[in-house]
């Protein structure tokens, strides 16, 4: 028997019946005018909420497609980039740029802390002094992996006063944490549709500045599927260069809409309250936050279980037994921590029904919880900052 899952994990993310009914409507022509509206909607919008005037281009790709699309467009090979890491998915940027044989040096920060902008700036002192020309600085905004918020308004104003270009991963960090192209001085941007944007899978976003854009013109690396300069052509056109993820796009815009509803503003702090709320919950359990608070996300909770408790035997009892899905840690995390997913489309009731389940979790595993525990903390935090009148996104 089909039972619904209380889905938390960092993505893909709950999507509301609305978008999915969209998803549902018939084909349309990719190269008609019906297509042309839709593609000029959705990227309207896009550059609202990123809040850039800058190019952006939508590709039927993962996000890692549009972090690949980032560096294929804008380096050649040789080219110097630093890559500042501080966890999974800053790793696999700089393997994309190695991929691509540019001269990467990964400066790592350990897991669960926050790239410093100070760190930054002695990086990059360090490479001018030693007669080295850096191209491009990587960094990932919101590292889901760890529950990591890096300060990437402070890391770009340092790197723009090196004048260097700046590729920020923002895959699960747009639509969910502050995040202001333009003024902040970002170069390229990345996203995708299944994270805070509530849409099914498949749909990359980019972002391009003109100083991108000049970086592209000489950029000899390899782009086919991914050269940039044609989606940009194409979208002029009202198309794109090859058959799109036509019913993701049609999803996205109806998830947009309901965002427009909510407002940014609103929505942003949504994210904040429920990130709160659910880390107080999981300090009522006694469980540890796995990262530095002070740069907590507030996309997703990173925690360590009681000691003795294994984080999978977590994971499978959430799953099998109360109907609600979070993940573990990926690569050199796993089966070190759990991570709970609050970004999108999600409410207080999503957060209280998952602490709930936990605290059943941890009796099943013979820890000492009191009943309630962590469902009135997440509660009393929630509603210490509530706002003059209802904001949290509804379901429709």
């Amino acid at each position: 028997m089909y039972r619904q899952q209380n889905l938390r994990i960092p993505g893909p993310t709950f999507v509301p019946q609305a978008v999915l009914n969209a998803s549902a409507r018939p084909m349309i022509n990719h190269r008609g005018p019906e297509f042309a509206a839709l593609l000029a909607g959705v990227t309207r919008a896009l550059q609202d909420f990123l809040r850039t005037q800058n190019d952006v281009l939508t590709l039927t790709a993962s996000g890692s497609g549009g972090m690949e699309a980032a560096i294929a467009n804008t380096l050649s090979a040789g080219d110097r980039v630093l890559c500042f890491s501080n966890g999974a998915f800053g790793e696999r940027f700089a393997a994309i740029a190695k991929s691509y044989g540019c001269d990467v040096r990964r400066v790592d920060t350990p897991y669960g802390q926050a790239v410093k902008p100070d760190h930054v700036r002695t990086e990059l002192e360090r490479e001018r002094d030693g007669g080295r020309d850096v191209k491009a600085v990587l960094v990932t905004h919101n590292e889901t992996s760890c529950g990591i918020l890096n300060p990437v308004k402070e890391i770009a104003e340092v790197v723009r006063s090196f004048d260097r270009l700046l590729i920020v991963d923002s895959v699960s960090g747009a639509a969910a944490a502050e995040l202001d192209v333009d003024a902040w001085g970002i170069d390229v941007a990345v996203t995708a549709s299944q994270k805070a944007w509530g849409a099914p899978p498949g749909i990359a976003i980019v972002t391009m500045s003109e100083r991108a854009w000049k970086a592209a013109e000489t950029s000899t690396l390899p782009k086919a599927y991914f050269s940039l300069a044609d989606a940009k052509a194409y979208l002029e056109k009202g198309q794109t260069p090859a058959t799109p993820a036509v019913s993701v796009l049609i999803a996205l815009q109806e998830s947009l809409r309901l965002m427009a509803e909510e407002g940014l503003e609103a929505i942003l702090k949504r994210h904040r309250r429920l990130a709160r709320a659910t880390r107080a919950g999981i300090r009522a359990l006694g469980m540890q936050i796995f990262p530095d608070e002070t740069y907590a996300s507030p996309a997703v909770t990173a925690f360590r279980p009681p000691a003795r408790v294994d984080p999978k035997n977590v994971i499978r009892i959430l799953r099998d037994d109360y109907d609600t899905v979070i993940a573990g840690g990926p690569g050199k995390l796993d089966g070190q921590i759990c991570r709970i997913g609050h970004l999108g489309f999600v409410t207080v009731q999503d957060v209280v029904a998952c602490l709930s389940a936990m605290e059943l979790t941890m009796r099943d595993l013979n820890q000492p919880v009191e009943p309630g525990v962590a469902v009135a903390a997440a509660l009393r935090s929630y509603s210490a900052d509530a706002p003059s009148k209802a904001t949290a996104g509804s379901r429709r």
